[in-house]
Protein backbone atom coordinates (compact mmCIF):
# COMPACT_ATOMS: atom_id res chain seq x y z
CA UNK A 1 0.00 0.00 0.00
CA UNK A 2 2.76 2.31 1.21
CA UNK A 3 4.96 1.76 -2.43
CA UNK A 4 2.07 2.25 -4.31
CA UNK A 5 0.99 5.60 -2.40
CA UNK A 6 4.86 6.39 -3.12
CA UNK A 7 4.68 6.25 -6.63
CA UNK A 8 1.13 7.55 -7.09
CA UNK A 9 1.60 10.43 -4.81
CA UNK A 10 5.11 11.70 -3.20
CA UNK A 11 6.75 10.45 -6.27
CA UNK A 12 5.73 13.27 -7.88
CA UNK A 13 6.15 15.81 -5.28
CA UNK A 14 9.40 18.15 -4.66
CA UNK A 15 10.73 15.84 -1.99
CA UNK A 16 10.95 18.87 0.70
CA UNK A 17 7.33 19.35 0.08
CA UNK A 18 6.50 15.43 0.47
CA UNK A 19 8.52 15.13 3.96
CA UNK A 20 6.29 18.21 4.82
CA UNK A 21 3.37 16.58 4.35
CA UNK A 22 4.26 13.19 5.40
CA UNK A 23 5.74 14.54 8.86
CA UNK A 24 2.32 16.53 9.33
CA UNK A 25 0.23 13.33 8.92
CA UNK A 26 2.54 11.51 11.38
CA UNK A 27 1.70 14.12 13.88
CA UNK A 28 -1.62 14.16 13.37
CA UNK A 29 -2.29 10.58 14.17
CA UNK A 30 -0.12 10.59 17.39
CA UNK A 31 -2.77 13.79 18.03
CA UNK A 32 -5.74 11.57 18.02
CA UNK A 33 -5.48 9.55 21.02
CA UNK A 34 -7.33 6.08 19.76
CA UNK A 35 -5.80 6.38 16.69
CA UNK A 36 -2.09 6.84 18.28
CA UNK A 37 -2.39 4.21 20.61
CA UNK A 38 -3.71 1.90 17.89
CA UNK A 39 -0.66 2.94 15.53
CA UNK A 40 1.57 2.39 18.70
CA UNK A 41 0.40 -0.87 19.13
CA UNK A 42 0.78 -2.27 15.67
CA UNK A 43 4.21 -0.65 16.10
CA UNK A 44 5.43 -2.22 19.18
CA UNK A 45 8.56 -4.63 20.12
CA UNK A 46 8.77 -7.00 22.83
CA UNK A 47 10.59 -6.02 25.28
CA UNK A 48 13.59 -8.87 24.71
CA UNK A 49 14.51 -5.88 22.12
CA UNK A 50 15.48 -3.38 25.02
CA UNK A 51 18.44 -2.23 25.13
CA UNK A 52 20.99 -0.52 28.25
CA UNK A 53 23.21 2.12 27.34
CA UNK A 54 24.54 5.46 28.26
CA UNK A 55 22.89 4.52 31.49
CA UNK A 56 19.30 4.66 29.92
CA UNK A 57 16.96 1.86 28.74
CA UNK A 58 16.46 2.16 25.15
CA UNK A 59 12.96 0.37 24.15
CA UNK A 60 14.40 -1.06 20.79
CA UNK A 61 17.78 -0.91 19.71
CA UNK A 62 16.78 1.02 16.16
CA UNK A 63 16.17 4.30 16.41
CA UNK A 64 16.00 7.89 13.58
CA UNK A 65 18.86 9.31 12.72
CA UNK A 66 18.87 13.43 13.24
CA UNK A 67 17.03 15.27 10.52
CA UNK A 68 13.88 13.79 9.95
CA UNK A 69 12.81 15.90 12.88
CA UNK A 70 15.17 19.04 13.23
CA UNK A 71 12.81 20.71 15.58
CA UNK A 72 11.68 18.19 18.26
CA UNK A 73 8.06 18.78 16.60
CA UNK A 74 7.25 15.00 16.78
CA UNK A 75 9.01 13.05 18.48
CA UNK A 76 5.90 11.02 19.98
CA UNK A 77 4.50 10.59 16.71
CA UNK A 78 7.99 9.27 15.91
CA UNK A 79 8.25 6.88 18.39
CA UNK A 80 4.46 5.93 17.98
CA UNK A 81 5.85 4.16 14.65
CA UNK A 82 8.17 1.94 16.49
CA UNK A 83 11.75 3.65 16.81
CA UNK A 84 13.47 2.83 19.74
CA UNK A 85 14.89 6.33 20.21
CA UNK A 86 14.42 9.31 18.00
CA UNK A 87 17.70 11.84 17.59
CA UNK A 88 16.42 15.26 16.67
CA UNK A 89 18.50 18.72 15.39
CA UNK A 90 20.60 19.42 13.92
CA UNK A 91 20.11 22.12 16.51
CA UNK A 92 22.34 25.31 15.94
CA UNK A 93 22.56 28.12 18.87
CA UNK A 94 21.04 30.72 16.60
CA UNK A 95 17.97 30.09 14.20
CA UNK A 96 19.07 30.07 10.36
CA UNK A 97 16.71 28.94 7.24
CA UNK A 98 19.41 26.82 5.95
CA UNK A 99 20.43 27.31 1.98
CA UNK A 100 17.99 28.13 -0.43
CA UNK A 101 15.98 25.19 -2.28
CA UNK A 102 15.92 23.43 -4.49
CA UNK A 103 18.32 21.00 -1.33
CA UNK A 104 17.04 17.63 -1.54
CA UNK A 105 16.79 14.97 -4.21
CA UNK A 106 15.72 11.44 -4.25
CA UNK A 107 18.20 9.20 -6.07
CA UNK A 108 15.50 6.56 -7.24
CA UNK A 109 17.78 4.05 -8.72
CA UNK A 110 19.67 3.91 -5.62
CA UNK A 111 16.72 4.58 -3.03
CA UNK A 112 18.96 7.43 -1.32
CA UNK A 113 18.80 10.47 -0.84
CA UNK A 114 20.86 13.93 -1.64
CA UNK A 115 20.56 16.73 0.30
CA UNK A 116 22.11 20.16 1.14
CA UNK A 117 19.85 21.29 3.54
CA UNK A 118 22.37 23.58 5.28
CA UNK A 119 21.00 23.18 8.99
CA UNK A 120 17.62 24.76 8.73
CA UNK A 121 16.23 24.75 12.41
CA UNK A 122 14.62 27.13 14.87
CA UNK A 123 17.03 27.40 17.12
CA UNK A 124 18.28 25.95 20.23
CA UNK A 125 16.40 28.31 22.67
CA UNK A 126 12.68 27.69 21.06
CA UNK A 127 13.99 23.60 20.46
CA UNK A 128 14.65 24.46 24.45
CA UNK A 129 11.62 25.98 25.32
CA UNK A 130 9.42 22.88 23.23
CA UNK A 131 11.41 19.70 24.80
CA UNK A 132 10.63 21.54 28.17
CA UNK A 133 7.21 21.32 27.73
CA UNK A 134 7.49 17.66 26.96
CA UNK A 135 9.69 16.41 29.29
CA UNK A 136 6.95 18.27 31.67
CA UNK A 137 4.33 15.23 30.82
CA UNK A 138 4.70 11.88 31.60
CA UNK A 139 4.56 10.54 28.04
CA UNK A 140 7.42 12.81 27.54
CA UNK A 141 9.34 11.92 29.90
CA UNK A 142 9.13 8.00 28.78
CA UNK A 143 10.88 9.05 25.66
CA UNK A 144 14.01 8.54 24.86
CA UNK A 145 15.63 11.98 22.79
CA UNK A 146 18.56 12.59 21.13
CA UNK A 147 19.45 16.09 20.79
CA UNK A 148 22.22 16.43 17.72
CA UNK A 149 24.34 20.32 17.59
CA UNK A 150 25.65 22.02 15.34
CA UNK A 151 27.78 25.59 14.53
CA UNK A 152 25.69 27.97 12.92
CA UNK A 153 26.59 29.26 9.80
CA UNK A 154 27.50 32.31 10.33
CA UNK A 155 29.21 31.90 13.23
CA UNK A 156 33.41 31.91 12.59
CA UNK A 157 35.01 28.67 12.92
CA UNK A 158 37.56 29.84 15.87
CA UNK A 159 33.99 30.77 17.42
CA UNK A 160 32.44 27.43 16.98
CA UNK A 161 33.39 26.08 20.29
CA UNK A 162 31.18 28.91 21.95
CA UNK A 163 28.60 28.41 19.40
CA UNK A 164 28.34 25.32 20.27
CA UNK A 165 28.62 25.44 24.14
CA UNK A 166 25.17 27.74 23.79
CA UNK A 167 23.22 25.04 22.49
CA UNK A 168 24.83 22.27 25.04
CA UNK A 169 23.86 24.59 27.94
CA UNK A 170 19.96 25.07 26.75
CA UNK A 171 19.37 21.61 25.58
CA UNK A 172 21.51 19.32 27.69
CA UNK A 173 19.09 19.25 31.06
CA UNK A 174 16.27 17.98 27.76
CA UNK A 175 18.46 15.18 26.70
CA UNK A 176 19.03 11.48 27.34
CA UNK A 177 22.13 11.87 25.07
CA UNK A 178 24.11 14.55 23.20
CA UNK A 179 25.63 14.69 19.76
CA UNK A 180 27.97 16.69 18.27
CA UNK A 181 27.81 16.97 14.54
CA UNK A 182 31.16 18.25 12.71
CA UNK A 183 30.71 16.12 10.19
CA UNK A 184 28.06 17.41 7.38
CA UNK A 185 29.05 18.55 4.34
CA UNK A 186 26.24 21.58 4.04
CA UNK A 187 27.98 24.00 6.29
CA UNK A 188 31.08 25.42 4.60
CA UNK A 189 33.90 24.64 6.70
CA UNK A 190 32.09 22.25 9.24
CA UNK A 191 34.13 19.22 8.23
CA UNK A 192 37.13 21.02 8.73
CA UNK A 193 36.16 20.85 12.38
CA UNK A 194 36.68 17.23 12.55
CA UNK A 195 40.65 17.69 13.32
CA UNK A 196 41.79 16.31 16.11
CA UNK A 197 43.18 20.42 16.97
CA UNK A 198 39.82 22.04 16.36
CA UNK A 199 37.61 19.32 17.66
CA UNK A 200 39.14 19.12 21.23
CA UNK A 201 38.07 22.67 22.25
CA UNK A 202 34.41 21.91 21.03
CA UNK A 203 34.55 18.95 23.22
CA UNK A 204 35.65 20.32 26.05
CA UNK A 205 33.34 23.47 25.80
CA UNK A 206 30.18 21.23 25.08
CA UNK A 207 31.05 19.02 28.16
CA UNK A 208 31.39 21.45 30.21
CA UNK A 209 28.05 23.76 29.30
CA UNK A 210 26.17 20.54 29.18
CA UNK A 211 27.78 19.60 33.09
CA UNK A 212 26.48 23.01 34.08
CA UNK A 213 22.68 22.88 32.39
CA UNK A 214 22.18 19.11 33.86
CA UNK A 215 23.79 20.46 37.18
CA UNK A 216 21.30 23.23 37.22
CA UNK A 217 18.67 20.80 36.66
CA UNK A 218 19.77 18.54 39.30
CA UNK A 219 20.04 15.82 36.73
CA UNK A 220 22.70 12.97 36.30
CA UNK A 221 25.23 14.02 33.89
CA UNK A 222 24.65 13.64 29.73
CA UNK A 223 26.10 11.32 27.80
CA UNK A 224 28.49 13.04 25.11
CA UNK A 225 29.53 11.37 21.54
CA UNK A 226 30.84 12.73 18.27
CA UNK A 227 29.42 11.94 14.95
CA UNK A 228 31.85 11.65 11.83
CA UNK A 229 31.85 11.81 8.37
CA UNK A 230 32.01 8.66 6.63
CA UNK A 231 34.61 10.24 4.15
CA UNK A 232 37.45 10.78 6.57
CA UNK A 233 40.40 8.98 6.04
CA UNK A 234 41.14 5.96 8.34
CA UNK A 235 43.83 7.28 10.32
CA UNK A 236 41.37 10.37 11.13
CA UNK A 237 38.86 7.59 12.08
CA UNK A 238 41.58 6.28 14.79
CA UNK A 239 42.60 10.27 15.47
CA UNK A 240 39.05 11.13 16.53
CA UNK A 241 38.46 7.43 18.01
CA UNK A 242 41.62 8.52 20.33
CA UNK A 243 40.26 11.63 21.15
CA UNK A 244 37.31 10.49 22.53
CA UNK A 245 38.84 7.98 24.92
CA UNK A 246 41.37 11.08 25.81
CA UNK A 247 37.80 13.36 26.80
CA UNK A 248 36.15 10.45 28.23
CA UNK A 249 33.28 10.44 25.69
CA UNK A 250 30.36 8.13 25.72
CA UNK A 251 30.36 7.52 22.31
CA UNK A 252 30.36 7.87 18.38
CA UNK A 253 27.82 8.42 16.09
CA UNK A 254 28.77 7.03 12.94
CA UNK A 255 28.37 7.65 9.86
CA UNK A 256 27.00 10.96 8.32
CA UNK A 257 26.30 11.90 4.89
CA UNK A 258 29.23 11.56 2.23
CA UNK A 259 29.88 13.37 -0.52
CA UNK A 260 31.69 10.49 -2.27
CA UNK A 261 29.38 10.57 -5.24
CA UNK A 262 29.14 12.65 -8.81
CA UNK A 263 25.60 13.29 -8.25
CA UNK A 264 26.03 17.27 -7.53
CA UNK A 265 25.80 19.37 -4.25
CA UNK A 266 25.12 17.61 -1.07
CA UNK A 267 25.64 14.58 0.81
CA UNK A 268 24.36 11.29 -0.11
CA UNK A 269 22.34 9.10 2.58
CA UNK A 270 21.31 5.18 2.16
CA UNK A 271 22.43 2.42 0.43
CA UNK A 272 25.42 3.67 -1.15
CA UNK A 273 26.37 4.12 2.35
CA UNK A 274 26.22 1.27 3.78
CA UNK A 275 29.75 -0.89 2.76
CA UNK A 276 31.67 2.00 4.55
CA UNK A 277 29.80 2.60 7.44
CA UNK A 278 30.19 -1.26 8.33
CA UNK A 279 34.02 -0.55 8.06
CA UNK A 280 33.92 2.43 9.92
CA UNK A 281 32.31 1.14 12.73
CA UNK A 282 34.31 -1.87 12.94
CA UNK A 283 37.45 0.28 13.06
CA UNK A 284 35.94 2.35 16.17
CA UNK A 285 35.06 -0.55 17.53
CA UNK A 286 38.78 -2.12 17.50
CA UNK A 287 40.32 0.86 18.51
CA UNK A 288 37.31 2.39 21.36
CA UNK A 289 37.74 -0.93 22.93
CA UNK A 290 34.16 -2.69 24.44
CA UNK A 291 32.77 -0.15 26.58
CA UNK A 292 32.32 3.60 24.44
CA UNK A 293 28.75 3.21 22.44
CA UNK A 294 28.81 3.52 18.85
CA UNK A 295 25.28 4.15 17.15
CA UNK A 296 25.75 2.81 13.52
CA UNK A 297 23.97 4.39 10.92
CA UNK A 298 24.04 4.82 7.08
CA UNK A 299 22.40 2.99 4.68
CA UNK A 300 20.28 0.87 6.72
CA UNK A 301 17.11 -0.38 5.34
CA UNK A 302 16.64 -4.11 6.02
CA UNK A 303 17.02 -5.80 9.41
CA UNK A 304 19.41 -7.79 7.88
CA UNK A 305 21.74 -4.75 7.37
CA UNK A 306 20.78 -3.40 11.48
CA UNK A 307 22.05 -6.79 11.95
CA UNK A 308 25.97 -6.24 9.83
CA UNK A 309 26.19 -2.87 12.31
CA UNK A 310 25.65 -5.27 15.51
CA UNK A 311 27.84 -7.66 14.43
CA UNK A 312 30.92 -5.45 13.77
CA UNK A 313 30.25 -3.48 17.33
CA UNK A 314 27.57 -1.09 16.92
CA UNK A 315 25.86 -0.61 20.22
CA UNK A 316 22.70 0.79 18.70
CA UNK A 317 21.82 1.60 15.15
CA UNK A 318 19.68 4.29 13.37
CA UNK A 319 18.31 5.36 10.09
CA UNK A 320 16.48 7.87 8.37
CA UNK A 321 16.53 7.32 4.24
CA UNK A 322 14.47 3.73 4.22
CA UNK A 323 11.35 5.48 5.90
CA UNK A 324 10.87 7.34 2.65
CA UNK A 325 10.95 4.58 0.57
CA UNK A 326 10.00 1.53 2.82
CA UNK A 327 7.26 3.08 5.07
CA UNK A 328 5.69 4.42 8.00
CA UNK A 329 6.07 0.57 9.87
CA UNK A 330 9.71 0.19 8.73
CA UNK A 331 10.99 0.73 11.55
CA UNK A 332 8.79 -1.03 13.76
CA UNK A 333 9.52 -4.19 11.27
CA UNK A 334 13.28 -3.37 12.22
CA UNK A 335 13.08 -3.40 15.86
CA UNK A 336 10.86 -6.39 15.64
CA UNK A 337 13.00 -8.56 13.58
CA UNK A 338 15.99 -7.52 15.90
CA UNK A 339 13.74 -8.36 19.27
CA UNK A 340 13.40 -11.72 18.11
CA UNK A 341 16.90 -12.56 17.26
CA UNK A 342 17.42 -11.66 21.20
CA UNK A 343 15.15 -13.54 22.01
CA UNK A 344 16.67 -16.78 20.31
CA UNK A 345 19.98 -15.82 21.90
CA UNK A 346 23.45 -14.72 20.23
CA UNK A 347 24.55 -18.23 19.64
CA UNK A 348 21.30 -19.50 17.56
CA UNK A 349 22.10 -19.31 14.03
CA UNK A 350 18.50 -18.13 13.10
CA UNK A 351 18.98 -14.80 15.12
CA UNK A 352 22.64 -13.78 13.46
Amino acid sequence: MYHLLFNLVFRRMDPERAHEVAFRLIRLVAAVPVLGVVVARLSASPSTGAVRALGRVFPAPFGLAAGFDKNALGVAGLRMLGFGFVEIGTVTAHPQPGNEPPRLWRVLDQRALRNRMGFNNQGSAEVARRLQRLRSTPGGRSLVIGVNIGKTKVTPAEDAAHDYAISARRLGAYADYLVVNVSSPNTPGLRDLQSVESLRPILQATRAAADEATAAAGLPRVPLLVKIAPDLSDEDVDAVADLALELDLDGVVAVNTTIAHDLGEGGLSGPPLLSRGLDVVARLRTRLGPEPVIMGVGGITTAADAREYLAVGATLVQGYTGLIYEGPFWAAGINKALARDAARGPHDPAGR
